[in-house]
């Protein structure tokens, strides 16, 4: 897959990460820009406290305690990865890809996907609860 750069990236280095994230939202203008406020809106459900910054040139982040999720936009999906995502437990087995690895995890979403809202905001805090438990 290849990740779609925006030109929100281009966007000046002062601007707050949740604008730059609006403005990628906008820019998509399609079921990815949907579907990625709708996960956006979730995490906020999930956490009200929850940190978004912007990085690696164009990727939101989600952070609360430590890095909790990524939201990258790519030609046919929108993926969330799970920083540590193979430490949590997934009864709703939401995690679709990377699932080799030894600490991300992450749920590509495609157009026309339904998302599971109560299971993703469960797997959201339990990143968070992971997430705190180990900055004590």
């Amino acid at each position: 897959m290849k990740n779609e750069k925006s030109g929100a990236k281009e966007a000046s280095s002062g601007d707050a990460p949740s604008k730059l994230i609006d403005a990628r939202i906008k820019e998509l203008g399609d079921w990815r820009g949907e579907t990625l406020a709708h996960v956006r809106a979730l995490i906020k459900q999930a956490i009200p406290e929850v940190v978004e910054e912007w990085k690696w040139r164009g990727v939101p982040v989600w952070y609360h305690a430590g890095m909790i999720c990524t939201g990258e936009t790519y030609k046919n999906a929108v993926k969330m990865t799970f920083a540590k995502g193979a430490s949590l437990e997934d009864p709703s087995r939401l995690f679709n890809s990377s699932l080799e690895g030894n600490t991300r995890r992450a749920i590509d979403f495609h157009e026309g996907d339904k998302i599971d809202e109560k299971a993703l905001k469960a797997l959201i805090r339990a990143a968070v609860v992971l997430n705190t438990s180990k900055a004590k």
